[in-house]
């Protein structure tokens, strides 16, 4: 599988982004899709998970309520949806590919991965 990133940018608090990753090779209706982001000196986190086969969704408590996951099986593309950022949504974000639904948050446990798109958020 391979994965393309985008749609990262520069945004003031309060204001939305909606970055993509485009997604191409195997069957992905196997796969479980994430977001993760990491932010300058800290570990990456995650974000945000989805199941192409069934749509199920999982949020990071910290984002849960302003951010949401979503998929466009005839683009074979998955979006994150990022409502009232704050200074502390600021990182790389990533979206990754893993074969199994129960390790979706577990970022050693993906195989593919995009390149990242940085978002800042500006006080």
């Amino acid at each position: 599988v391979q994965l393309q990133a985008s749609g990262g940018g520069l945004v003031q608090a309060g204001g939305s982004l909606r970055p993509s990753c485009a997604a191409s090779g195997r069957t992905l209706d196997t796969y479980t899709f994430g977001w993760f982001r990491q932010a300058p000196g800290k570990e990456r986190r995650f974000v945000a998970g989805i199941d192409w086969r069934d749509d199920s969704t999982i949020y990071a408590d910290s984002v849960k309520g302003r951010f949401t996951i979503s998929r466009d099986n005839g683009k074979n593309t998955v979006y994150l949806q990022m409502n009232t950022l704050n200074r502390e949504d600021t990182a790389v974000y990533y979206c990754a590919a893993t074969t199994a639904w129960r390790w979706v948050r577990f970022a050693s446990k993906y195989a593919y991965w995009g390149q990242g798109t940085l978002v800042t958020v500006s006080s």
